[in-house]
C-alpha cells in the first residue's frame, strides 16, 4: 500500500509539478528515503487526495509530479468518540486506536472519576490524529475537541440517531441495540474508575442505549476501538 502524506496545498492538476515542502516531507525524505520515481499519496485530510511519484529529491523535500487526482466521499455513518479523559499517554493511544477504528470526531469529556487532563493538549492531540490517520491511510483526518462537560454529552445525545454508553452493569448486547439505518452515532467511554451511577442514568434518561462491551473488561483507552468495531460490524459499514 502506498504511503500517505498531507499538505495544505493539495495540488490536483495531472501532470502538474509540486514542490513537496513541509513536515511530511523531511519525514518521508530523511527517515522513510523515498527517492526518485517513488510513487505515494498526498491529502488535504478532508478527503482530495492526489497520487505523485518524484521527481527529485533534496535533503528535506523534494519536487513531485501529479499522476492522478481524486475525492473520497464520506462515509454514510458518522461517528463520534466522547472519551473520558484517560491518565497520563494513554490519552494519546486512545486518539491513535479510535482514528484507525474510523472515528470522524473525538470529544474529550471531563468525567466525574477522569483523572486525566487535557485541556492544553487539544492541539497536540489533533496532531496525534494527524499522524494516526497517516498510518492508517485515511484520506479524513478525524476532530478532536474538549474539553466537555457533562451537559455537553447530554447535547450530543439529543443530536445523535444513536447513541450508546457502555457499562459492566449493562444487561443488553451491542447487536440488540444497534438498528439499520442510523447516520449520526454517538459513543460514550468512561474513566479508568467506571461511570458513576447518576451519570449512567442522565445519559439513559437522555436517550442514550446503555450497553454491554462483552464479559472482559477493557481499559478505557481500549474501549473505543471495540465499540467502533463493534458498531460498524452492527450498521453492515465494516
Amino acid at each position: 500500500m502506498l504511503s500517505l502524506f498531507f499538505v495544505e496545498d493539495l495540488p490536483t492538476e495531472v501532470g502538474q509539478i509540486y514542490e513537496f515542502e513541509n513536515e511530511d516531507s523531511a519525514h518521508a525524505v530523511r527517515v522513510l528515503r523515498i527517492g526518485t520515481g517513488e510513487i505515494f499519496n498526498l491529502s488535504d485530510g478532508a478527503g482530495r487526495w492526489s497520487r505523485v511519484q518524484v521527481v527529485t529529491v533534496g535533503k528535506k523535500s523534494g519536487q513531485v509530479k501529479v499522476l492522478e487526482s481524486g475525492y473520497q466521499e464520506a462515509l454514510g455513518v458518522s461517528f463520534t468518540v466522547i472519551q473520558a479523559i484517560p491518565k497520563g499517554d494513554r490519552i494519546k493511544e486512545t486518539i491513535e486506536l479510535c482514528t484507525e477504528g474510523g472515528v470522524d470526531q473525538i470529544v474529550m469529556w471531563k468525567a466525574a472519576r477522569s483523572i486525566g487532563k487535557s485541556d492544553d493538549k487539544i492541539e497536540k492531540l489533533q496532531v496525534t490524529a494527524r499522524e494516526a490517520s497517516k498510518q492508517s491511510r485515511r484520506y479524513r483526518i478525524p476532530q478532536v475537541a474538549g474539553v466537555a462537560s457533562t451537559n455537553h454529552v447530554v447535547d450530543e445525545i439529543a443530536k445523535a440517531d444513536l447513541a450508546i454508553v457502555f457499562h459492566e452493569s449493562a444487561t443488553q448486547k451491542v447487536s440488540e441495540l444497534v438498528q439499520p439505518g442510523c447516520r449520526n452515532v454517538v459513543i460514550i467511554i468512561g474513566p479508568e474508575g467506571g461511570l458513576t451511577d447518576e451519570e449512567v442514568n442522565l445519559f439513559a434518561e437522555s436517550g442514550a442505549k446503555v450497553a454491554l462491551m462483552g464479559r472482559p473488561v477493557l481499559r478505557s483507552a481500549h474501549a473505543g476501538l471495540a465499540a467502533l468495531a463493534a458498531v460498524n460490524t452492527a450498521l453492515s459499514v465494516w
